[in-house]
């Protein structure tokens, strides 16, 4: 999809918890210098937030520099904000991990998220990027934008700001305008309720997007 950003989100086991069991750990109050190309940097970090690269797991804290290949993972009542190259932005909300697979400024790449909730903001006017955002229960094909997704009133789902979003999840594409939203199906039985494997596009009021937010602190 040129011009067009996607995305993945992870269940069981955190890749975080994965990388733990096999890779040396290295809690360290400093910045740790992992990688050699920045790509980006912490913007605020409260609470526990950690980087796991080559199986080594790291305390970060505000202002340290980001590279592709980094995990980052936010833990309990803990939250984190980052920005990569000069205008995109994540918010992680609590127990959530972002995978930096592949960036390169200006021009898009590749992140994952295994797990919990985030929003990506990138400003109206911006120059369209080609950014494929992982996760497990569908991708998301983004334009310039700003969105949430995540956990939201017992499902997996995705709340667009502004700009246009189209998420795919098995058959099933929807495009998503500003003010809309998506429940996206995680088992039989709420893909049954949808008829397929994501809900009907469908303004949130102003409840459900507050307690969005209010996942990734910016309530």
């Amino acid at each position: 999809m040129s011009g067009i950003k996607t995305f993945y989100i992870g269940t069981g086991l955190t890749r975080r918890q994965t990388l733990g069991l096999a890779g040396a750990l290295a809690i360290s109050p400093a910045f740790p210098s992992f990688a050699s190309d920045e790509i980006g940097k912490v913007l605020d970090a409260k609470g526990e937030v950690m980087r796991t690269q080559n199986d080594i797991e790291a305390a970060i804290r505000t202002g340290a520099a980001l590279a592709n290949n980094d995990l980052v993972a936010t833990g309990a009542k803990s939250f984190a904000s980052m920005t990569l190259g000069s205008d995109t932005k994540i918010l992680m909300g609590e127990n959530t991990e972002v995978l930096l697979d592949s960036f390169l400024a200006e021009q898009g790449g590749v992140l994952e998220l295994v797990s919990g909730d985030m929003v990506f903001d990138r400003p109206e006017g911006t120059p369209k990027i080609d950014l494929t955002i992982r996760t497990t229960f569908g991708q998301i094909g983004v334009r310039g934008t700003k969105f949430f997704t995540g956990k939201s009133r017992g499902n997996f789902a995705v709340f667009v700001e502004h700009g246009l979003v189209e998420v795919k999840s098995g058959q099933t594409l929807r495009k998503v305008a500003a003010g809309e939203g998506v429940d996206i199906a995680t088992d039989a039985k709420t893909r049954s309720l949808f008829g397929g494997d994501m809900s009907e596009t469908k303004k949130w009021g102003k409840g459900r997007i507050e307690e969005a937010y209010k996942a990734v602190g910016l309530m």
